[in-house]
């Protein structure tokens, strides 16, 4: 059991990935509520530096990414991607990488009224890995 009274808390970064932009959120296993925390605005490679910086800042004990799929469920191209974006974090961080269904999570920021939409996105995401824990 996850955050139970002989485990201990563990915390999380998520991400809602983009071509131009991942948002970022942060929360964990005690108060099972996300946090949006910031976008990175980078492409490529490049987004990985900052994204590092916010790993050894918050020191995630595992990290959680959004997929899309299509509303029925079906793979699409960012599908591929989000996944190999996944595969990227696990290996050059070395942590445990949960991936989530993402549909619907940036309708849902957007209705909460978001300043920022894209971690406002990983928030969602990242509250619907919590819910699933035990």
């Amino acid at each position: 059991m996850i955050g139970g009274p002989t485990s201990r808390t563990l915390s999380f970064l998520a991400f809602d990935f983009g071509l131009k932009r991942t948002g970022v959120a942060t929360g964990n296993s005690l108060l099972r509520q996300a946090s949006p925390l910031t976008t990175v605005a980078a492409e490529g490679e490049a987004r990985f530096a900052p994204i590092g910086k916010l790993i050894a800042e918050w020191q995630p004990d595992a990290l959680v990414v959004g997929v899309p799929v299509h509303p029925d469920g079906a793979a699409h191209e960012n599908t591929g991607r989000a996944r190999r974006f996944a595969r990227q974090l696990q290996g050059r961080f070395g942590l445990p990488v949960h991936e989530v269904d993402e549909r619907y999570s940036t309708t849902e920021a957007a209705a909460g009224g978001a300043r920022d939409l894209d971690a406002a996105s990983a928030a969602v995401i990242l509250d619907q890995y919590l819910r699933t824990l035990t």
